[in-house]
């Protein structure tokens, strides 16, 4: 499993700038629009906020591998713009998406913040001329209040399956976690005894009457999942399980795993603290392998929404939660494209999608298309793919939503 894609932030003072010889700068073509979705200048936030990009004009590709008309994002936090013919720092205060994210979720001390975003090329270079947004000014208020928390059922426990105190793991791991005594349920579903868990990677045990943090070191699982795949580099981890509730609250008592040690070793062997998982079945006599995907990885649109009326010709934005952004025909790890189903069944997720009127190709890394539809009623479903057109495993893919389109994008009104 990637592990997610909040960024947590702290406040800094900008560093001065080292001064080097300037390098190539990528061009970039006119008319390019960067900037914050439903983020407002001078908005009231709070602490935490999830905060998505958008971008008109060019695509989304992750750093590594040159792309014409691409880059990927960066989040300026507090500081003034880097110099435009240099890779731009990594520290708190400027923020890489390297991985080809299209949002994040930041951490703020209370108080005012400016944020601005600044797109790069692969070797993390402005372009020229320079993509940037706007830079605005949020202000975050006071911590939020302590939040009540649901009771645990006496007897009832959280633990890992099949992994011990110092066990020894690969890079890329499956753990598996099960809970006794509570019903597992989904983030958002109010249950008397019922939660989901969240997996503490090398960190202490958050604060028990507030929502846990969403993070690199705080991973949630707000679909019941009980079983992840985690990829850590080499070395000395610890990892904890707490149980939280439909408001991602501990309990009370606190549901939660011993807190155990796991050394990461490259590849190799697994110690018997860990029981191997079950080679997988062979695929199909001429069936593709298919590319794993984290099991919180989520993709969803960002408009329109479910029910809503848009017009014959509307630009169609889409988000995607946990995974990273890449073209067709690069493989990275955690990472896909987006493809849009127009008026048609979800396809055989054992195959490359389509490609046609219903089923349109966002292969260069787009996160929006502009499309053109009759009037009355249309599907819409988002599926995300790897590099050969493939849905995941699992696969990732929003809801079928129904969107009515109408001459002036809004429903007919009601007759009396």
């Amino acid at each position: 499993m990637a592990l997610g894609l909040a960024a947590p932030v702290g406040i800094v003072v900008g560093p001065a700038f080292a001064q080097e010889r300037g390098r190539p700068r990528s061009p970039a073509p006119a008319n390019v629009k960067l900037g914050f979705i439903d983020l407002p200048d001078n908005a009231r936030v709070p602490g935490k906020l999830m905060i998505r990009f958008s971008l008109t004009g060019m695509d989304v590709a992750p750093a590594g591998p040159p792309q014409r008309n691409a880059g990927h994002h960066h989040l300026l936090i507090d500081t003034e713009l880097p110099p435009l013919d240099q890779p731009i720092p990594s520290d708190f205060n400027h923020v890489h998406f390297g991985g080809g994210q299209t949002e994040a979720e930041i951490a703020l001390t209370p108080g005012k913040h400016t944020l601005q975003l600044l797109f790069a090329d692969h070797d993390h270079v402005p372009h020229n001329p320079p993509v940037m947004s706007q830079k605005i000014t949020v202000e975050v208020t006071a911590e939020a209040d302590e939040k009540p928390r649901t009771a645990a059922a006496p007897g009832a426990k959280v633990f890992f399956v099949d992994l011990a105190d110092g066990a020894t793991i690969p890079t890329r791991s499956r753990i598996r976690f099960g809970a006794e005594g509570i019903a597992l349920t989904p983030a958002g579903t109010k249950s008397d005894n019922g939660g989901h868990h969240h997996l503490l990677v090398d960190t202490e045990l958050p604060p028990l009457d507030r929502e846990i943090p969403s993070d690199f070191n705080h991973l949630h699982f707000g679909r019941a999942q009980t079983e992840a795949e985690l990829t850590l580099p080499p070395g000395e981890h610890t990892l904890q399980l707490l149980l939280g509730d439909h408001d991602h609250v501990p309990h009370d008592p606190p549901l939660m795993s011993p807190r155990i040690r796991v050394r990461v070793v490259e590849g190799g062997q697994v110690a018997s603290a860990v029981q191997p998982a079950a080679p997988a079945a062979p695929p199909a006599s001429g069936a593709p392998a298919l590319t794993p995907a984290p099991n919180d990885a989520v993709v969803y649109f960002i408009y329109p929404r479910n029910g809503e009326a848009i017009f014959p010709n509307s630009t169609i934005r889409f988000g995607l939660r946990n995974m990273g952004v890449a073209p067709a025909g690069i493989a990275k790890p955690n990472t896909g494209h987006h493809h849009l189903i127009i008026d048609a069944p979800t396809p055989p997720l054992d195959q490359a999608i389509p490609a046609d009127l219903n089923h349109i190709h966002l292969g260069n890394g787009q996160t929006e298309r502009k499309v053109t539809l009759p009037m009355g009623e249309h599907t819409l479903q988002l599926i995300l793919a790897d590099e050969n057109h493939i849905p995941h495993d699992p696969p990732v893919m929003s809801e079928r939503i129904t969107v009515l389109v109408a001459p002036n994008g809004r429903k007919p009104a009601r007759r009396r």
